[in-house]
């Protein structure tokens, strides 16, 4: 069988779309934030669903959001605990573009897009934030964006400025640098969130936690843990839900996706096959 240069071209420009075309891991989860109603609709429901929350917590003088706060907190100033990717901020851009470029994560990338302070807030986020700030609680941003000295700065934490700088953009009012904890900002803020909130404790009546991980709520659920744990971890704050923790869809990243061992697969549960 004789073949011409222009079918073996014609195959080889084939060939080469289809691997252009072959959709990345998260192109679906990324559509999905990005252009769904469900998405917006959902972000919406969390935030109204706290702000109706919101008078009875504040009124509840035992009411706390923190399991581990149980000794001489009813007399403390009111805060909430958000997240901000994903929470506050909407980054779904910086999937987008690894889409676009076929990539992983890169902190080079994502550090540039920090400096732009550029990112959009998730729906409901706003208006919620602004509500609890004008009856008096404070909301502290506990985030694993991570301090680290960037070329061309002096300070310490340009990132901290950068956030404070994109919060301010999307409308937050009432904000400072004070608010904004950030990972690596002190030596043992690590992505492990539960040393930042037992600090908050000491000088605060937590009433709420509000992010898009299971780490934003509890201590050591990121690794060394199966699904079926995490999922027993549900149940059994399962008051909690809706009441003092308020949680965001994200389906691009988080703890539930590297709890996974490889190959993921073997999680998936199919229909049981036929005879």
């Amino acid at each position: 069988m004789k073949f011409s240069v222009s079918s073996l071209l014609s195959g080889l420009l084939l060939c080469t779309f289809a691997s252009q075309a072959a959709p990345h891991d998260n192109m679906n989860a990324t559509l999905w934030y990005q252009t769904s109603a469900e998405f917006k609709a959902s972000a919406i429901q969390t935030y109204q669903t706290a702000a109706l929350q919101l008078p009875h917590a504040i009124a509840d003088k035992n009411w706390t959001a923190l399991p581990n706060q149980t000794h001489n907190y009813q007399q403390l100033p009111l805060a909430i605990i958000v997240d901000i990717d994903e929470t506050i901020l909407d980054n779904s851009p910086t999937a987008a573009q690894s889409v676009l470029l076929n990539a992983g994560y890169d902190p080079k990338r994502w550090d540039q897009w920090v400096a732009l302070a550029a990112a959009k807030a998730v729906p409901g986020a706003v208006a919620f934030v602004n509500k609890a700030e004008a009856a008096g609680v404070k909301v502290l941003y506990i985030s694993n964006r991570e301090c680290e000295k960037r070329a061309g700065s002096n300070e310490s934490c340009p990132q901290k400025t950068d956030t404070l700088r994109n919060l301010k953009a999307v409308g937050i009012t009432k904000i400072d640098a004070s608010q904004i904890w950030l990972k690596s900002e002190q030596q043992d803020w690590s992505s492990e969130k539960e040393s930042r909130r037992l600090l908050a404790a000491k000088d605060f009546r937590i009433l709420m936690s509000i992010g898009d991980d299971f780490g934003d709520f509890l201590p050591d659920v990121k690794k060394n843990i199966t699904p079926e744990q995490r999922s027993a971890l549900v149940d059994k704050f399962q008051d909690y839900w809706g009441a003092k923790w308020f949680v965001l869809a994200n389906p691009t990243y988080g703890s539930w996706q590297t709890i996974l061992k490889q190959p993921n697969r073997q999680y998936l549960q199919s229909v049981p096959a036929t005879k």
